[in-house]
């Protein structure tokens, strides 16, 4: 994944160095949660079964062998293409333990980091908040708050 700039100054100079060991040599280009592997389009279905073409099996999102999606599953089948990032398992992109690293596909990946993501969404409609009471009155998202905006501005043109 790639790294934001503002965050860039937190990681080691050799973190390319690291990430690669992390995905290719201990992981041995596969994710560590659920199998998948690098660099290759896989058969998913949206409870995180995939087709392991290696072997020729369904797995699950975990990585065991699990049986084939129905017909009503097979549906809604798509293809991704896989690709390995270095997870840091607490967060912290300053902490580069081995313990701490996991080579991650896409999904476990967002999956890990769920909580923190909402945490983050929080925070910043936290901020948003506080900015628009300070100069607005409170914060209103989305298309209705811009038509407030307008109507209370007097710029709402009705066509």
């Amino acid at each position: 994944m790639p790294i934001r700039p503002e965050l860039r100054k937190l990681y080691p100079p050799d973190w390319p160095q690291i990430s690669r060991s992390v995905r290719f040599e201990r992981a041995q280009g596969r994710c560590q949660r659920c199998g998948r592997p690098h660099g290759q389009q896989v058969r998913a279905v949206a409870a995180g079964r995939w087709f392991d073409a290696d072997i020729g099996h369904w797995r699950d999102a975990r990585g065991r062998a699990t049986r084939c999606p129905d017909l009503i599953e097979q549906i809604g089948v798509r293809e991704t293409r896989v690709v390995l990032a270095a997870a840091h398992l607490d967060h912290d992109p300053r902490n580069n333990r081995w313990r701490n690293l996991r080579a991650l596909c896409q999904r476990c990946h967002l999956a890990h980091d769920r909580v923190w993501h909402a945490r983050q969404r929080r925070l910043t409609w936290n901020s948003r908040s506080a900015l628009g009471d300070l100069f607005e009155g409170p914060y209103r998202p989305g298309i209705l708050g811009i038509a407030a905006g307008q109507a209370r501005a007097g710029t709402v043109t009705d066509g």
